[in-house]
Formats: structure tokens, sequence, C-alpha cells
């Protein structure tokens, strides 16, 4: 049976707020789905996942650090997410702070691993982005987003 896991860094607890709606969404469209803080998760645990989505704050217009580390020891186990779905999000203190950019750093690195993703002609093209605490529009795209996932995900996992 198909699995994902939503996998976030927050410190101020806005991007973990997002990322438990992506999860109870994918969960609530029948995708089994684990939500984790990057800390708590391994490179080695990432293959036996079926959908990946990542969430970080923006710092510097990219991703937090520990995201980037994860990503960064994926290196020995290239391959292992190939043909996966993959998703990200982020969250910013500023509308122009960089949330896009983070986003597609993420989902760069997930088409370099042979990922599949799935952009949305609706709302939040590449991803989901809060612009501080996650508000009504913010948590309706995390929605769609983690339905989305799921539903892509069972469509291509037998």
């Amino acid at each position: 049976m198909a699995k994902g896991i939503v996998l976030y860094y927050s410190r101020s607890g806005n991007t973990k707020e997002m990322a438990e709606t992506i999860a109870r969404a994918m969960n609530g469209a029948g995708l089994s789905t684990e939500c984790e803080s990057v800390e708590k998760v391994q490179p080695d645990d990432l293959p036996e996942y079926d959908a990946i989505v990542i969430g970080s704050p923006c710092y510097y217009g990219q991703m937090a650090a520990p995201i980037k580390q994860l990503i960064d020891d994926l290196v020995g186990r290239h391959g292992q997410l190939n043909g996966k779905v993959g998703a990200a999000f982020a969250s910013s203190a500023n509308l122009g702070g960089g949330s896009e950019t983070t986003i597609v750093g993420i989902l760069q690195a997930m088409l370099i691993a042979g990922m599949v993703l799935q952009g949305d002609p609706q709302g939040a093209h590449y991803g989901p982005l809060s612009i501080g605490k996650p508000d009504e529009r913010v948590k309706q795209q995390c929605e769609r987003r983690g339905q989305r996932i799921a539903a892509l995900t069972k469509k291509l996992v037998p």
C-alpha cells in the first residue's frame, strides 16, 4: 500500500502548521501519511515512502540548513527516489521574501533525484507558501496540495 511523508523544518511553527495541514489532507484522501520534523528523519528513511513532501521556512531566498543537509545527505543514495512523488512548500516573513525560490530549490533537488512533480493550474502553482502564520487561504492551498499529492500517488503506485 502506498504511503507518504511530509517533512519540515520550523522555528516559529508556521511551516509546521502547513505540514500538518498537508499531511491531514493526504490522509483524508486515502494516502497513509506521516508528518515529521526533519530532525527526526534520516536519509535512509525516505526511499520507503511513495510520496515525499518537504517544507521549509525561507532564509535568504533558500531552504533552511537542516532541509538542505538532508537533501545533501541523499547524494549517496542517488536513484533511490526515482519515480517517487514529490512536492514542496514554504513560509516567509515577508511578501517577496523568497518563498518561491525556496520552493523551486527543493523542487530542483527532487527533479535531479528523478521524482515526479505536479504543478497546480490554480492558486499555488509551485507549492503553497505562507507569509507569516498560515491564514485560511494558505490552509486551503495546503489542503488542495495534499489532496492532489495523494491522488497522484495512488494513480502511480499499484
